[in-house]
C-alpha cells in the first residue's frame, strides 16, 4: 500500500471519529435538555414562584392543596408553589407581613384578631363550609344533648387555640360560669381522654375524630361529637389569604393560584378520585393507614361540600360577621374591624369559564408532566396531629 493510500485511510479515521464524537455530543445535549425540561431547574424558570403556608401540618385536612402540587395544576396555571406545613409554631399571617409567604391559611378568629392590630390581610376563599372542630365524648358515660350539660364535666382546650375561643364563648353564650366546668389543657397525647380523665376532648372531626372513634368502636365502646355550630357558635374554619399588596401588585398571581386551588380540591373531592386523593395524601402522612385515610376523606368532603350546590372557596360572610360579632362580646378584640371589608371571594379573580381540565372542555386535558413537586412527606411526629 502506497503512503499516500495510507495517510489517506489514516485521515478517514480521524473524521469518522470526530464525527462519531459530534453525534455523541449532540445527543448528549439532546437528552440533558430533555432532562432538565422534566424536572430540573430550567424547566421551573418559566414558572412564577409562591409560598403557600398551611394552618397545621399536611394531612387529610390539605387533601386539596397537596393535590393540586403533585398533580399538576399549579404547574399549569404558570406557578411554582413550595406548599409549607403549618403548626403551634408556625403563624402563616406573620409570614405574609414579612413576606416569607405570599398565600395561608387560617381560621376567622386568627385572622379577625390580626385585622384588629392592624395586619394587612384579605381572605379570598374559604375552605370548609362547616367547622370540622368538635369535642368527642362517650355517650354511654357522658350525656350531652345541649350546652347545659357541659356543666360539672372535664372539657378539653388547648389554651391560646381557637378551641378555647370557641368554648369560652359557647360559655358565655348560655351563661355557663367557670366555676361550673373544669377545663384540661390538652396536648397530643390522647391517653387522658381513653383513661376518661376528660370528658370532652377537642379534634377535627375528619381527622382525629375517625381515629379516636375507630380506636374506641373497636374497644366496644360508642361516640358522639359536640358540635357547637349546632348551638349557635358558628366559627368559620380554614380559610385561605393573602395580603393587599399582593391584590394591588399581583392580581394576576391571585386569579391563577385561587383557580388552580380550588380546581385541585374539586378534584381531591370529587367521588371519581377517591383512591387518588387517598394515595396523595397517604405519600406525605404515612402514620395514617389507608382505610383510615379513606374515612377521612368522606368526613372532609361533608364539611367542604355540605351538599351538591355547595361551592368549593364559597365566603359565608355572614358566618364571618357573627364570628367577629361574638369575639366583640367575648372581648377578645379591642373594636370593630368591620369583617366583610377583608373578604374578597374568589369570584373576582377566576373567570367563571368551562373547567379547562374537565374531559367535556376543549376535548379533554392534559396533567402537566415532569415537575418536581416541592413537597416532602412527614416522617416521624405523633399522628394524625389535625388542630388549631
Amino acid at each position: 500500500m502506497h503512503r499516500l493510500e495510507k495517510f489517506q485511510i489514516f485521515l478517514a479515521k480521524i473524521l469518522v471519529r470526530k464525527k462519531i464524537l459530534w453525534l455523541c455530543l449532540i445527543a448528549a445535549s439532546i437528552l440533558a435538555a430533555f432532562s432538565s425540561g422534566g424536572c430540573g431547574k430550567k424547566a421551573d424558570k418559566g414558572l412564577e414562584e409562591v409560598t403557600y403556608r398551611l394552618k397545621w401540618l399536611f394531612n387529610i385536612s390539605v387533601v386539596g392543596d397537596l393535590y393540586t402540587d403533585v398533580h399538576g395544576i399549579f404547574a399549569e396555571q404558570g406557578l411554582r408553589v413550595t406548599i409549607k406545613e403549618g403548626g403551634p409554631e408556625r403563624d402563616a399571617i406573620k409570614e405574609l407581613e414579612l413576606d416569607h409567604a405570599q398565600f395561608g391559611v387560617a381560621s376567622a378568629d386568627q385572622v379577625i384578631r390580626a385585622v384588629s392590630k392592624g395586619a394587612p390581610v384579605v381572605v379570598i376563599a374559604q375552605l370548609f363550609q362547616a367547622n370540622p372542630l368538635q369535642w368527642i365524648y362517650r355517650p354511654e358515660k357522658t350525656r350531652m344533648e345541649g350546652p347545659e350539660d357541659l356543666k360539672g364535666k372535664t372539657i378539653g382546650i388547648t389554651y391560646g387555640g381557637n378551641d378555647e375561643t370557641i368554648m369560652r364563648a359557647l360559655l358565655s353564650k348560655y351563661k355557663i360560669m367557670n366555676n361550673e366546668i373544669r377545663f384540661f389543657s390538652v396536648r397530643y397525647d390522647y391517653t387522658p381522654f381513653y383513661q376518661g380523665e376528660v370528658d370532652l376532648w377537642p379534634i377535627y372531626q375528619n381527622a382525629e375524630g375517625v381515629v379516636i372513634g375507630e380506636k374506641l368502636r373497636k374497644a366496644g365502646e360508642k361516640v358522639s361529637f359536640f358540635n357547637p355550630d349546632k348551638f349557635g357558635i358558628p366559627f368559620v374554619s380554614n380559610s385561605v389569604i393573602t395580603t393587599e399588596r399582593m391584590l394591588k401588585e399581583r392580581p394576576g398571581t391571585i386569579r391563577d393560584f385561587i383557580s388552580a386551588l380550588l380546581q385541585g380540591w374539586r378534584e381531591a373531592l370529587n367521588p371519581a378520585n377517591k383512591e387518588k386523593a387517598v394515595a396523595t395524601v397517604h405519600r406525605f402522612d404515612r402514620d395514617t393507614p389507608i382505610k383510615i385515610i379513606r374515612k377521612q376523606l368522606a368526613a372532609t368532603r361533608m364539611l367542604m361540600k355540605p351538599s351538591p350546590a355547595t361551592a368549593i372557596g364559597r365566603i359565608d360572610v355572614e358566618a364571618w360577621k357573627q364570628t367577629e360579632r361574638i369575639m366583640l362580646e367575648q372581648k377578645l378584640i379591642p373594636g370593630p374591624v368591620s369583617v366583610e371589608r377583608i373578604l374578597r371571594p374568589y369570584s373576582g379573580f377566576v373567570n367563571r369559564m368551562p373547567d379547562a381540565r374537565s374531559p367535556m372542555a376543549n376535548g379533554g386535558y392534559q396533567l402537566a408532566v415532569g415537575i418536581k413537586s416541592t413537597l416532602h412527606p412527614r416522617r416521624g411526629g405523633p399522628p394524625w396531629r389535625d388542630r388549631r
